[in-house]
């Protein structure tokens, strides 16, 4: 995959050598360097230039970075998912459960990552699979994938600097506090390989803030729509739960960091487990065969073109069969 990129310099950027420039955009080293080879990767008002070469005001940059082939180890095959948005620079995907993201010891094939690499292969295009956030296999939801290596570090960067915005969905045990905030080291179990725990010693830094957008029965209809418009988004149960009904909840969570299963672990540790958590609730409520946890909204700057970026993605259907009160229909779209 070839992407073709064109700056013109403007006064506050005049001085700078093309290597200082470009690192400023977000550039990473390494792209740099693997640029050095081709004398027409890089161009100053059409002519070949040196990372050391000098830019002056109205200078017009072009910059060309390509994939001469694809991942290695990523075997094209048809594997569901759905491409929300797409241009020269990323693809914004919403994941289905079910589907890890790229190949591992444990799911070799069948992962995102190969349904991207068919994507493209029937397009003829050569292309390196980047997923720049992450999801569990059975999380459902928005994914930013990178197209070329300039948008790649770039938001790479973003996300390292906080500056990609994600908003999650998670029907929990119990009634969730209002709003709150956890803070709480992730680090990975010593007993386990893919099992997460809270490590106040050797954990990373990890914060997770949630806001109870409602409360309702397990598996029990409500059908006041007024009553449970004013009380259930006001955190409060509709009169229509009995006091012996199992109660769960649909929080809205915002991450800091992007620990493994840091929701998981988080939700787990202040006691309201995800529904569906056979891994971290093994003891839970019924209801949906997987951890309940979607990744709903992702707010962020566009790596090139930097226009502010806002995605949604619907409430999949078996966390939707579960919030069972009228209002939810909000929650798609």
């Amino acid at each position: 995959m070839e992407r073709i990129l064109t700056y013109r310099i403007q006064k506050n950027d005049s001085g700078k050598s093309v290597h200082e420039f470009l690192r400023g955009l977000g550039y990473s080293r390494h792209i740099l360097l693997s640029m050095k080879p081709d004398p027409m990767a890089v161009m100053k008002n059409g002519k070949p230039v040196r990372m050391s070469g000098a830019l002056q005001e109205g200078d017009v940059l072009r910059i060309t970075v390509r994939d001469e082939s694809s991942s290695e180890n990523i075997v094209p095959a048809p594997v569901p998912f759905d491409i929300v948005f797409e241009d020269s620079d990323l693809l914004v995907v919403s994941k289905p459960s079910g589907v890890a993201i790229h190949p591992a010891v444990s799911h070799p094939a069948n992962t995102l990552a190969n349904g991207i690499a068919l994507y493209f292969k029937e397009q003829g295009i050569p292309y390196v699979f980047r997923c720049i956030n992450r999801l569990d296999r059975d999380t459902t939801g928005l994914l930013i994938v990178a197209k070329n290596k300039v948008s790649a570090s770039i938001l790479e960067r973003d996300l390292r600097q906080r500056e990609i915005h994600r908003t999650y969905l998670a029907v929990v045990e119990g009634i969730l506090p209002e709003s709150g905030t956890v803070h709480a080291p992730v680090g990975r179990k010593s007993s386990s390989l893919i099992e997460r725990c809270i490590d106040w010693e050797n954990g990373d830094a990890a914060v997770t803030h949630f806001r109870r957008l409602c409360a309702f029965p397990l598996c029990t209809p409500v059908n006041n729509e007024a009553e449970t418009s004013s009380g259930a988004l006001s955190g409060q149960l509709s009169s229509a739960v009995s006091p012996s009904a199992p109660v769960l909840s649909l929080a809205e969570l915002h991450l800091e960091t992007g620990r493994t299963h840091q929701i998981r672990v988080h939700m787990a540790h202040i006691g309201h487990p995800l529904l569906g958590d056979t891994l971290y609730n093994p003891e839970g409520l019924p209801g949906i065969s997987r951890q309940a946890l979607h990744s709903w909204k992702l707010d962020f700057i566009h790596p090139v073109t930097k226009e502010p970026m806002h995605f949604e993605s619907p409430l999949p259907a078996d966390m939707s069969a579960v919030v069972n009160v009228p209002w939810q229909t909000g929650l798609n779209g």
